[in-house]
């Protein structure tokens, strides 16, 4: 009996290892890339990578309802707001480690979750009908200028990248300066918001607007093909204008991930967080989804590189704001009638 208790332990002992070789992620980002890429740290490491993969709500709303018996330990999506919109609802736990403290620059990431890769919230606009000198010195404040009436597209209000890039505004310019130039914006569009951030640069090359905002990782992605040669012609005929260049910089945005405070492997998600910090992670990370590097020595893809290197990012306005700022942002959008 003895030696079968024995045996029973061992093998239970056996079992319990094997299954904490493991990292569970919840990730909002779908790129085939990343499952490549979570691959590879297998590979190095022997901790197993189980993705679930969903819209953020969704995810949101099953960690939550799961409680203490989720099996999440990582959370990966893209917008600082989210992370800290989910902070806020106390589903995160520290997350930091001595590399990843190293590696992250501190207005990139909270005390419970991190940056993996930056993108860029950037005005698009069509040198046919804009002179680029017109451009000179502008500002995101600037879109709410009476000589842009009709000409300006940009998505909905209740897009997370906007309330991002509203949210900022609050944190540098105050809810008062940022709900007048909220209703400036509205008076400029060219027409009601809709459609993803694609959908704003085509429109410019449709003749329909002068200047959108979007990503750059949107225009990287319609100029690399992959989106049909429809899209590559359009994107090539509309430049990219990163603004704020005289004052704080262009407003950065991050994907990024926390760890669940219910986390059954904190210790392999901490790993995989480093991991995607290191060089070679990062190296994939941009050269498959047109993100910029979050760490330095790394260079964003031929395409992103070639929009323009050496621009000034906003380093002043720390992401954490995002999420704290966001109910503001979207108070004031809807107060203008941003649709």
């Amino acid at each position: 009996m003895r030696k079968i208790a024995l045996l029973g332990i061992a093998l239970t002992l056996c079992i319990t290892s094997l299954f904490a070789n493991e990292v569970n992620v919840f990730s909002a980002r779908h790129y085939d890339s990343d499952i490549q890429l979570y691959q590879k740290f297998t590979s190095k490491t022997g901790i197993k990578v189980n993705v679930v993969s969903g819209k953020d709500k969704a995810l949101q709303k099953r960690i939550s309802e799961e409680g203490a018996d989720s099996k999440a330990d990582l959370y990966i999506t893209a917008d600082a707001g989210r992370l800290g919109a989910f902070d806020a609802a106390g589903m995160f736990q520290n997350s930091m480690s001595s590399k990843i403290k190293a590696a992250v620059p501190s207005n990139l990431r909270s005390r419970n979750w991190t940056g993996i890769a930056k993108r860029a919230r950037i005005i698009y606009y069509s040198p046919e009908r804009v002179n680029v000198n017109d451009l000179n010195g502008m500002r995101y404040e600037d879109l709410a200028d009476p000589k842009w009436n009709g000409k300006v597209v940009i998505r909905q209000s209740n897009n997370v990248y906007n309330q991002s890039l509203v949210a900022s505004l609050v944190q540098n310019n105050g809810k008062k300066a940022t709900a007048k130039w909220a209703k400036g914006i509205v008076s400029n569009m060219a027409r009601d918001s809709k459609g993803n951030d694609r959908a704003q640069i085509l429109a410019v090359a449709a003749g329909e607007a002068d200047l959108a905002v979007a990503n750059t990782y949107y225009y990287a992605l319609m100029l690399s093909g992959s989106k049909g040669e429809e899209q590559k012609a359009a994107a090539k005929k509309v430049l990219p204008f990163f603004p704020n260049q005289n004052d704080r910089g262009t407003h950065m945005n991050i994907s990024g991930g926390g760890i669940i405070k219910t986390a059954p492997n904190k210790a392999n998600a901490i790993k995989l967080l480093e991991f995607l910090l290191t060089k070679d992670a990062q190296e994939h990370i941009v050269n498959n989804t047109f993100e910029y590097p979050i760490i330095d020595g790394v260079e964003p893809h031929e395409l992103v590189q070639a929009m323009g290197l050496g621009f000034k990012q906003d380093l002043k306005t720390k992401v954490v704001s995002y999420g704290k700022k966001q109910a503001d942002a979207l108070e004031v959008m809807l107060a203008a009638k941003w649709k």
